[in-house]
């Protein structure tokens, strides 16, 4: 097939990239910079020059490709504290894909995130619904409710985690707590993120654009449960800095653009998406990976 992939420079890009390639696929690139250009040619990637406002190139690309993964989103936005902004973006890019492919039965494997599921009080399953009002709920809907298009929605765990990871959630934690000489978890840091591997993912994304059925909601979830204590507590032993609870009223201070996100409650499985496509996760988990030393190197 020939794949239009945005975000195909970025952290789960560059293990996608070389995933679809190895399976014998064509990869078409959406790169804004010179630099993310370079990268994907240097692959074998061929580039369309673009961002996610330049809608008809979206459509272009959609219209030329045999499949669409949409990985890009505008993380500076939301980080900033415009997650709706990031968000609502992020919807027009979908309904462009959608309205181009519209018909065809090409597939459109989007991305949503597990910490949508924070607040259900349990593990979520691939049969969760999230409502349209929250962040990127709407765009997750509009996919799994095409008619027409082959599309899916693989969700992704807060941490995504291996030696790609230079800016997620995992990174800036440690940032974190080298600024503030503490490594702190929220409360008492018993809620809980789900994790998962990025080249595991990569394989996942691959198999939706290959062969998910339409409506698939797909979790690429290596590790139900970790609490935030749990990871706090590794961050501090491998700085040498003391591990702590943070208060709520101290959150935004002390976790800055994560303190919206920090203190979630979102354990989910992933046993729908192993059964359905014959996936499974093979790379080592969050812990292994945060003791293997590797995020703590100055990169």
């Amino acid at each position: 097939m020939k794949v239009f992939v945005t975000g195909a420079s970025g952290h789960v890009g560059s293990a996608l990239v070389p995933e679809l390639l190895g399976a014998g696929h064509e990869v078409v690139g959406l790169a804004r910079s010179d630099a993310s250009a370079a990268k994907l040619e240097a692959q074998g990637v061929t580039v369309q020059r673009g961002d996610l406002d330049d809608l008809d190139g979206l459509r272009k690309g959609a219209a030329e490709a045999d499949a669409v993964i949409h990985l890009a989103f505008k993380h500076e936005e939301m980080y900033a504290g415009d997650y709706q902004g990031a968000s609502d973006a992020d919807l027009a890019v979908v309904r462009a894909f959608l309205d181009e492919l519209a018909g065809t039965g090409k597939a459109l494997v989007g991305t949503a995130g597990t910490l949508s599921y924070s607040g259900l009080g349990r593990t979520a399953t691939e049969e969760e619904r999230i409502p349209s009002e929250g962040p990127r709920g709407a765009a997750r809907n509009a996919i799994i409710d095409a008619q027409g298009v082959r599309g899916s929605v693989v969700v992704l765990p807060p941490t995504v985690h291996s030696e790609l990871d230079t800016a997620g959630f995992i990174p800036i934690l440690i940032r974190t707590a080298r600024a503030t000489g503490v490594s702190g978890y929220p409360r008492d840091g018993s809620n809980r993120w789900s994790a998962g591997h990025t080249r595991d993912a990569a394989r996942l994304y691959r198999l939706a654009a290959e062969k998910a059925p339409a409506g698939s909601v797909l979790h690429a979830v290596g590790e139900e449960a970790i609490t935030m204590k749990e990871i706090a507590e590794v961050i501090g032993r491998k700085l040498g800095v003391p591990v702590e609870g943070i208060p709520e009223e101290r959150a935004q201070e002390h976790f800055g653009p994560l303190a919206f996100m920090v203190s979630r409650d979102a354990p989910t499985s992933a046993e729908r998406t192993k059964s359905l496509l014959g996936w499974e996760p093979e790379e080592p988990g969050l812990l292994e990976d945060l003791e293997s030393g590797f995020y703590f190197d100055e990169r």
